[in-house]
């Protein structure tokens, strides 16, 4: 039977984080990285979507979006976010909060060229979360910038880019039998050191 406890969890929640995402990685999982992104907008109403997490660096979780957005205009009026992480083939959640910014342009420079061709003119062509009156609006401006950029050399637009979310508290939630779960979750004070407790299930 699966279970958790401090002495397995250690004191580095992202060290313990990484240690998870791999043995959801190594099982018959789909989407492993997909995460649910939680955002509050300007009349204090809580979003929330699916996105992908696209690595774990300086200690941040890292996801890319249009910046003009729903997900990216609440973040940029209110970065406190929270990540959700649910593996239900290993009975597992990771819940994470914490503080959005932006990562650096050459990181965003980086990924974005890493990206299918397709998809670096997607995000040219998408006017994210507005709202459009049909498929076909789609459809013509993705002509324009293919045509556009008809040599493949597809520069990222400013509007598009990368978030890192800052961990301030996270949370790992075991599953185990007769609804008795395991709950261990780290918080960070204000020295930046980690803190370890336990929630009842």
């Amino acid at each position: 039977m699966a279970q958790l406890d401090e002495s397995l969890v250690g004191d580095d929640p992202i060290k313990f984080f990484l240690n998870w995402f791999d043995d959801a990685r190594n099982s018959d999982i789909t989407e492993v990285n997909a995460m649910t992104l939680a955002t509050v907008d300007t009349y204090n109403k809580p979003k929330s979507r699916i996105v992908l997490l696209k690595g774990v660096e300086d200690n941040a979780f890292i996801f890319y979006t249009n910046y003009n957005s729903s997900k990216g205009l609440d973040i940029e009026i209110n970065p406190n976010v929270s990540l959700v992480f649910f593996w239900k083939e290993l009975e597992r959640q990771v819940r994470i909060e914490g503080k959005a910014v932006k990562v650096a342009p050459e990181v965003s420079d980086e990924y974005f060229q890493s990206r299918p061709v397709g998809s670096r003119l997607g995000a040219w062509s998408s006017p994210q979360s507005q709202k459009i009156s049909s498929r076909e609006v789609l459809n013509e401006n993705y002509k324009v910038y293919e045509e556009k950029y008809a040599s493949g050399d597809v520069p990222r637009p400013e509007h598009w880019g990368g978030f890192a979310v800052q961990p301030e508290f996270i949370e790992f939630w075991q599953g185990r039998s007769s609804r008795m779960h395991d709950r261990i979750c780290f918080e960070k004070g204000v020295d930046n050191k980690w803190s370890t407790f336990r929630l009842a299930p």
